[in-house]
């Protein structure tokens, strides 16, 4: 792991988004060559594009053109090389009987960072509402982190856990049901196992526009932090321009109050550790 002693200072700012959609992702019409412009507007310095790959989704959605997107963004990365620096990543839905096809799919192409989402519980993606249906917002949640730990001990080697509590999003009255406390038991298992075998935990704005908080809530990303955990990365989720760095403005202060003085990004598969904000 790289030395917290090689962390590099960015003055209070967080100046890399490291989830990203583009048209590669079949939930996402933005032109991936828009998407750069927007974040050197920004004034970003690191992106890394994140486009979906849910092998086995329901009617095979999420399939990604893996070859296409692996071949433009290496375009991109050379033409934009003097601008900004542009990562390869994926985000991969993880579900149990997946390990190994996932595990040889990303060690065929050369992505320098993975993410590991939950996007089903038992064949069910909550975005759909239906399981909310069947078990109620609660019962939904709890099974949903339950289901992520199972999933996470079946997982590829993945660099971070993206949106941990991607099903509150969805759930018939939101956070009404939901609190770290509330489901303190099953979270803390996973951010124990995060923790463990070295995988970060991303904070993903998407939260803030959906929920005014971002995913996880900023109880768990203060419980991983007091059990130990030091590898956070952070991104908009952004499947459009507008949405690209959403809510940065708020990260410093919120990291730093959960105990962080500073991100990570991935490049090449390797941790680099960003300074953002020091609590006084």
């Amino acid at each position: 792991m790289t030395s917290r002693k090689e962390t590099i200072p960015y003055e209070g700012r967080i100046t890399a988004d490291c989830h990203i959609h583009t048209e590669f992702s079949s939930d996402s019409k933005t032109k991936i060559t828009d998407q750069v412009e927007r974040a050197i507007a920004l004034g970003l310095d690191h992106i890394c594009f994140t486009d979906h790959m849910d092998m086995d989704y329901p009617e095979g959605e999420f399939e990604l053109d893996t070859d296409a997107y692996v071949k433009r963004v290496l375009e991109l990365q050379e033409e934009y090389k003097d601008r900004i620096r542009i990562c390869l990543g994926v985000e991969l839905g993880m579900q149990e009987h997946l390990k190994d096809r996932q595990q040889a799919y990303i060690e065929k192409y050369p992505f320098d960072f993975v993410i590991g989402s939950m996007h089903l519980i038992h064949g069910e993606d909550p975005y759909f509402g239906k399981i909310y249906e069947e078990m109620g917002d609660e019962e939904a949640y709890r099974e949903y982190f339950r289901a992520t730990l199972e999933n996470l001990k079946r997982a590829p080697k993945i660099h971070t856990l993206g949106h941990l509590d991607y099903a509150v999003r969805y759930g018939k009255e939101k956070d009404r049901y939901y609190s770290y406390e509330r489901f303190s038991q099953e979270i803390d298992a996973i951010l124990q196992y995060l923790i463990s075998h070295q995988i970060a935990l991303e904070v993903n704005t998407a939260g803030l526009r959906m929920l005014g908080f971002t995913n996880p809530h900023p109880d768990v990303i203060r419980r991983y932090r007091e059990m130990g955990g030091e590898l956070i990365t952070v991104g908009s989720d952004g499947h459009v321009p507008e949405y690209l760095g959403y809510g940065f403005d708020r990260l410093p202060e919120l990291l730093s109050d959960c105990g962080f003085d500073s991100y990570t990004v991935f490049r090449k598969g390797k941790p680099e550790f960003r300074k953002v904000l020091v609590k006084i």
